[in-house]
């Protein structure tokens, strides 16, 4: 994507399939850190809250994780990533965690269910389907403004 003349991503149309790919690719380090927080804490028999809080903390750390290391290679200064990663990923991260816990705490039984009980994947897996859903167009929304993940794509 290329910049307009004050440094700043240029406003461009974004495409369905560059926010779906930007979301894929939140997706992935949320449900990474999302997964491992609440298999933690129900290994743990840690309560909904704590389980919850951790989940959510390690979905933006991975999220986070997956952007800056892309910056980096690409070879932005720590610095500079951390600014990039959290301008593109922090709404994004934001809207899905959101939706997929609102689903999760929404399906009966799911917050009791234990790791070995479908509806625990179940309701965990279907949360992130309907994230994804609901977060492509706010990807493509931002995109189009040259925010979110066009920060990411104007260091590629």
């Amino acid at each position: 994507m290329g910049h307009s003349g004050h440094g700043a991503p240029a406003r461009t149309g974004a495409g369905w399939g560059i926010a779906a790919k930007a979301t894929g690719h939140c997706l992935a380090g949320c449900a990474l850190g999302e997964i491992l927080g609440m298999v933690i804490g129900t290994a743990l028999l840690w309560g909904n809250v704590p389980t919850m809080a951790l989940a959510i903390t390690l979905a933006f750390c991975f999220g986070y994780s997956f952007t800056l290391y892309a910056v980096r290679r690409a070879g932005l200064r720590w610095k500079a990533a951390v600014r990039t990663a959290l301008a593109a990923d922090t709404v994004s991260i934001a809207v899905m965690e959101l939706v997929d816990n609102v689903i999760i705490a929404a399906v009966p039984g799911a917050m009791d269910a234990e790791l070995t009980d479908g509806l625990f994947w179940y309701a965990l897996l279907g949360g992130f389907a309907v994230a994804f859903l609901v977060t492509t167009p706010v990807n493509k929304w931002m995109i189009g403004r040259g925010k979110g993940h066009a920060a990411v794509h104007a260091h590629h």
